[in-house]
């Protein structure tokens, strides 16, 4: 393309582009990697704050060396778009030329991808941090990303039985039905947090909480906890004392986690401090670090999103729509 046109992509075009399938699975653990052996630029993120609307609105980026292009993400959440019968997130990526600058694409994807990196990402913690035989997941919230993370889940781990807890018990009983049909397992609601993590080999947290739903005396040995929940100041789905008791602590990128993931919060209580041991989940995929060692770990890991998942899936989604000969071709000039 000239330095003037670029790709323009709607979510229905990006759907059939791409899904949860091991192709896109591994484009995010590459970028995971990249960044763990130095090979990304990874700026802090932005975030944007809309109080009087109940919203708030993220930028991300990075750059990764050896691929064509990079992403610029901006993805929104508004939570009282339900009253108004809209989704509560949206967003767009623009994928840059790494050689020029100029817009390769732009991903009108109303935060779909978004959506299946994030869930991906769980994907891989689960895969390097679960045990191998999970007869129970659980999962702690009923929205969006409590469907996509255990159906990512099914990815990397078979199991029989998924456990969900939410504070809306409508909300939650739609869910066991739903997910029931989908995954093929038996989905049951549970009655508290406490008998969602007491009976799952692995759990999820998917909310917007700001105050800790899991506590350290849910914990029992050979469980896995992937925390995505918490990616702003103040958000918190974990007791700290969560974090302090793990055996492994694993965030996707330490530095992110300290400012907005549950890390934030073991660091102001004192459960932890900068020299606690913490390991990227990009050193364990690049293999430099260690996984899981053993069945009767506690292993903790902490997700707040980092823009390498973004430039990953984005350029995912641009190679396989000029390869379908999709999208439309828009001239800037």
């Amino acid at each position: 393309m000239a330095a003037s046109e670029f790709l323009v992509l709607n979510e229905a075009e990006i759907r059939e582009c791409v899904r949860m399938d091991a192709e896109s699975l591994a484009a995010v653990e590459a970028g995971f990697t990249a960044m763990a052996r130095g090979l990304a630029e990874v700026p802090p993120p932005m975030g944007i704050a809309v109080p009087e609307r109940g919203g708030e609105v993220h930028v991300k980026s990075a750059y990764i060396r050896g691929l064509r292009g990079f992403a610029v993400k901006i993805a929104s959440g508004f939570w009282r778009n339900a009253e108004r019968g809209l989704p509560a997130s949206s967003g767009m990526m623009v994928l840059l030329d790494a050689e020029t600058g100029f817009p390769l694409a732009l991903l009108l994807d109303n935060g779909y991808l978004t959506d299946v990196r994030t869930a991906l990402a769980g994907a891989i913690a689960a895969n390097n941090l679960a045990r191998k035989e999970v007869r129970a997941a659980g999962v702690v919230g009923a929205g969006v990303q409590a469907r996509m993370q255990i159906e990512a889940l099914q990815l990397v781990r078979r199991f029989e039985r998924v456990l969900v807890w939410g504070r809306n018990a409508a909300k939650v009983q739609a869910y066991a039905a739903e997910m029931s049909a989908k995954l093929g397992v038996d989905v049951q609601a549970a009655a508290s947090v406490a008998e969602v993590v007491g009976e799952s080999d692995l759990v999820v947290t998917t909310t917007p909480a700001r105050e800790p739903l899991v506590l350290a005396t849910h914990l029992h040995a050979g469980l896995h906890i992937t925390a995505m929940g918490s990616d702003g100041p103040g958000k918190q789905e974990l007791d700290p004392q969560v974090l302090a008791r793990a055996d492994l602590l694993v965030c996707d990128r330490r530095a992110q986690c300290a400012q907005l993931g549950e890390l934030q919060h073991a660091l102001g209580a004192g459960e932890l401090n900068a020299a606690s041991p913490v390991t990227e989940l990009g050193e364990i995929t690049a293999g430099s670090k260690p996984g899981r060692t053993s069945n009767t770990q506690i292993t903790v890991c902490d997700l707040t999103g980092v823009g390498v998942q973004d430039t990953a899936i984005a350029t995912l989604a641009y190679d396989r729509a000029v390869a379908r000969k999709l999208g439309q071709p828009f001239r800037s000039k």
